[in-house]
């Protein structure tokens, strides 16, 4: 059973690596990847606090300066 696995994944490789569009599907995933790593990076525990604060500064005065151009 396990065998079946490993050669349709074998088999799978082939293709894209034939592809040309499995090749840009596969840099696309790797792009997300990075990514997602960096966003991890960013708000993991030792950034949180400094992005969060800056985050939601700015969206406090964005929402404050919205509310008072539609109340005036």
């Amino acid at each position: 059973m396990l065998n079946n696995y490993v050669q349709k994944t074998a088999e799978a490789l082939k293709r894209v690596h034939v592809d040309k569009d499995g090749v840009v599907s596969f840099e696309y995933v790797l792009v997300a990847a990075c990514i997602i790593a960096a966003l991890g990076a960013a708000f993991g525990s030792a950034g949180a606090s400094t992005i969060t604060t800056m985050l939601t500064t700015g969206l406090t005065a964005v929402l404050t300066a919205f509310t008072t151009f539609v109340a005036g």
